[in-house]
């Protein structure tokens, strides 16, 4: 028996709605999606707003899938249309939807941004905003039990790596282990948080390097000169 148009209806309804809580829970907007899509900066906003297109093309909804993290599924894999011989019914779609939804650890983006360039004093760490990760997403990556926080990044000294305005994910731990191996992490230096490329020696010195060549670099600190907050496990930037 052919679905009938209501019942499709309230399937791609469900696929807007979960995609645009998705973008605005992690902070991010129409434009930076459509535009990292290799869209018009509308794309996006007209497939949610608009329904047009009536559903995503199949490289669009894979990309979107990975980027947020979340199963195909939930952008409309499966149902009318789609690629993958899913179930469709829109109850079951709908319960999916809102159980991967709530799966999402809320973390806190705070007000300081951690210096790549000649560095910001911290003087009001507090929270201005939120993004949602998910948990299974963080567990595959080792991250399930971190003390997680969200900071942007100000300069242009770890550039490439990261520039100026990035968004940056900071895994705090108390496991030295953790804490010595080569990376990207936030530190304090000089009461002066900054975000730099640690290298650490067999005899426990480190290497505080710019990725910029411009910026200097200093080598052979003792571990004391530096106060390591926090790894850098992820990045995002406005396109």
């Amino acid at each position: 028996m052919a679905e009938s148009p209501q019942k499709n209806d309230e399937e791609t309804q469900a696929v807007r709605d979960v995609l645009d809580r998705l973008i605005g829970e992690r902070g991010l907007s129409y434009a930076a999606i459509s535009q990292m899509l290799g869209r018009n900066q509308a794309y996006i906003h007209q497939f949610i707003h608009r329904g047009s297109p009536q559903r995503l093309a199949e490289h669009d909804r894979r990309f979107l899938a990975e980027f947020l993290a979340v199963d195909e599924a939930l952008l409309g894999a499966g149902s009318r249309g789609g690629n993958k011989a899913r179930p469709s019914a829109a109850a079951a779609q709908s319960h999916h939807m809102h159980k991967s939804v709530d799966n999402l650890r809320t973390i806190a983006k705070l007000s300081v941004g951690a210096s790549a360039g000649q560095g910001a004093l911290a003087d009001a760490e507090h929270a201005i905003g939120q993004i949602g990760f998910d948990e299974d997403w963080l567990r595959k990556q080792g991250l399930a039990k971190a003390q997680l926080s969200m900071i942007s990044v100000e300069g242009d000294s770890m550039e490439p790596t990261l520039r100026d305005g990035d968004d940056i994910l900071v895994a705090q731990s108390s496991n030295a282990h953790n804490q010595s191996r080569d990376g990207i992490y936030v530190l304090r230096m000089d009461d002066t948080l900054m975000v730099k490329r640690l290298s650490f020696a067999p005899d426990g010195r480190l290497s505080v390097i710019s990725d910029n060549k411009v910026y200097p670099s200093r080598h052979g600190l003792r571990r004391e000169q530096a106060h390591i907050v926090g790894r850098v496990v992820w990045t995002g930037r406005m396109l």
